[in-house]
């Protein structure tokens, strides 16, 4: 068996576990590609800022700017793995980011994204990671899940209402015997 038989079962299930992570989750279709497309050019601009970022004397500028390079390429792997198709590994790291939550990758791409910010501020690393930390913002409010209908709330707040009443009555007439 040759080593692309081998890729082509792996390749199938690295395509289907992103609907299945996704139905865990709650994600809607439009709302992963809005989260894989702000991933793509947060990876496009964090590329081109890091690059710029690179083009100085100042050691923690360019420090700044090959992170920015790396994040670019973390984004691009694990969001387009199409993009990187010359690595071998790229459909194995794309298939299992995907398996991670979208609290973890909330929490991975706008920690990638902070840390060039804290090497050096500058307007380049702010601009060049916004889109990258929109990302992971993006990720972290499916994590939170959907807004709640207005009639579950009001049944809720009708709830404590009724339990604040009683706990008021209940304390008047303990002051009273």
């Amino acid at each position: 068996m040759s080593s692309q038989d081998e890729q082509l079962p792996a390749a199938a299930a690295a395509a289907e576990a992103p609907e299945a992570a996704a139905a865990d989750e709650g994600m809607t279709w439009w709302y992963r590609w809005l989260c894989r497309i702000a991933g793509v050019i947060g990876g496009m601009s964090c590329a081109i800022s890091g690059l710029w970022n690179c083009v100085t004397i100042n050691p923690l500028n360019i420090a700044a700017g090959v992170w920015m390079m790396l994040n670019a390429f973390v984004l691009f792997l694990c969001e387009a793995p199409f993009c990187c198709q010359f690595i071998e590994f790229a459909n194995a790291v794309a298939a299992r980011a995907d398996r991670l939550r979208a609290w973890q990758k909330a929490a991975f791409y706008c920690g990638m994204a902070v840390f060039p910010v804290i090497l050096s501020l500058t307007l380049t690393t702010l601009l060049g990671n916004a889109i990258a930390f929109a990302t992971g913002v993006l990720y972290g409010m499916s994590a939170l899940g959907k807004k709640g209908d207005a009639i579950s709330y009001a049944r809720i707040h009708q709830q404590q209402k009724q339990m604040d009443e009683e706990k008021l009555t209940g304390s008047l007439e303990g002051q009273a015997l």
